[in-house]
């Protein structure tokens, strides 16, 4: 059980997410209760990877219970009216199987990687914990108690943990994703059980739901097994509408500056509110996603060789875009300095190399080469069953189409070094970004 970060977030975003399986061998279809299912072949090994993705994550928390979405995942796993708490869990294991769960923004999804054989009995199970989680107080609070430790753990005890919070929440100071996955302290502190079945009822609905099954198995055997399980749940209503606070206009540079006694190497980071594929205009996302690689996707990127080869004024530097959201997302752009400099002179070195991008031809075969090693990962990546479950499961969740997933490599082959270049005009203004500092006390 997880939130992601935004480290592990960006690997799942759909320009990861390209070459699949060709789109006329997967299946896709939904239930009389509206519950989406799409079925992804994948015959190499007699296992299967079943994943329920729900179109709820930490941004959809109701005003004052940030959290509540990662602490509802929690409490999934707690037992049901049939099956007491701890024996799905062992049932996995005892299957020789792997389960896991984890909340993003906008998602929380929950898996299991076993036999084929047993795809049956998952989906009985998970379809019964949709319907008749049991939720007391006596297991509420302790449950709320392992969270708070959580975040005392992974934030309030980590200096850049706590710098890319605050760097978040000024990024977005009127949309939600400014506020943690994992959820403020005060406020989780707050969170009981009356909380946790109202969102629950809210958002754990067929309508609200896709399901993903990726392996070695039948897509009408699939389609049967779905209407026997997910399908006798019942639709509650229309699915939850995602009514959102936008961002406003962003007109000024903010710079937050963390200084912390367990800080040894300072740190510099630097995020800009962009589009992301559910939101940018066509291209635009394939073009953030280039930049992104040209600028920061390692030792040959554009960061790298001027700031640590050339001009040595930093150790480490890189770039990424997160480009699978719901709403306008973000493009990092983070360095560490060498010693004796500054975060002050590296900023002014950064600011340099991206500016470049904007002013200069942009050199055709650091494009291709660029471009290349794009779709290739993705190609590689597909050797991991769970990946291509991922891939698809949070494209739908974010609003995309499977449509979008398969054609995203013909995308990114038409994108342009002109493409590239306004993008980094248009985007990497520094009005619209927010740099973190994180110094020693």
């Amino acid at each position: 059980m997880s939130f992601e970060t935004k480290a592990s977030a960006v690997s799942l975003a759909p320009g990861a997410a390209a070459p699949g399986p060709a789109r006329a061998s997967i299946t896709s279809f939904t239930l009389a209760n509206g519950m989406e299912v799409v079925v992804i072949p994948d015959a190499r090994t007699p296992v299967v990877t079943h994943m329920v993705w729900y179109k709820n994550g930490a941004a959809d928390d109701p005003l004052g219970q940030s959290g509540i979405a990662h602490f509802l995942e929690h409490l999934m796993f707690k037992g049901t009216a049939n099956h007491p708490q701890g024996e799905f869990s062992n049932l996995v294991a005892e299957l020789g199987g792997q389960e896991n769960a984890f909340t993003s923004y906008d998602y929380t999804a929950y898996f299991q990687r076993i036999g084929k054989e047993h795809l049956a009995t998952l989906m009985a199970f998970e379809a019964d914990r949709m319907r008749n989680l049991v939720l007391t107080d006596e297991v509420v609070d302790p449950e709320r108690d392992v969270v708070l430790e959580e975040r005392r753990m992974r934030t309030d005890s980590d200096p850049s943990a706590q710098l890319d919070e605050a760097v978040q929440a000024a990024l977005f100071a009127h949309h939600p994703y400014g506020i943690p996955i994992i959820g403020w302290n005060h406020e989780i502190e707050g969170l009981g059980r009356a909380h946790a079945l109202a969102y629950y009822q809210r958002f754990y609905t067929p309508e609200n739901a896709v399901l993903i099954v990726a392996g070695d198995v039948d897509a009408d055997e699939v389609e049967r097994l779905a209407k026997d399980t997910y399908g006798k749940i019942p639709a509650q209503a229309a699915p939850p509408r995602r009514a959102r606070a936008q961002e406003p206009p962003h007109r000024a540079h903010r710079l937050v500056t963390l200084r912390d006694e367990k800080v040894e190497q300072p740190a510099h980071e630097q995020v800009y509110l962009v589009p992301s594929y559910s939101t940018a205009q066509p291209g635009e996302a394939e073009a953030l996603e280039t930049l992104a690689y040209m600028l920061g996707g390692g030792p040959t990127s554009a960061l790298y060789d001027a700031l640590v080869v050339e001009e040595q004024v930093a150790v480490g530097a890189g770039a990424y875009y997160m480009g699978s959201a719901v709403d306008d997302t973000r493009l990092w752009v983070y360095a560490t300095p060498a010693p004796d400099v500054s975060l002050q002179d590296l900023d002014v070195a950064i600011d340099r190399v991206l500016r470049c991008f904007g002013e200069e031809p942009i050199d055709a075969e650091h494009l291709q080469r660029a471009k290349t090693r794009l779709i290739a990962d993705a190609v590689y990546a597909q050797d991991s069953q769970v990946s291509l479950a991922r891939w698809y499961g949070e494209a739908l969740a974010t609003g995309l189409t499977i449509d979008d997933v398969v054609a995203w490599p013909e995308r990114m082959e038409k994108v342009t070094a002109d493409d590239v270049q306004n993008a980094a005009r248009k985007w990497l203004d520094k009005r619209r970004a927010v740099t973190g500092f994180l110094l020693p006390a």
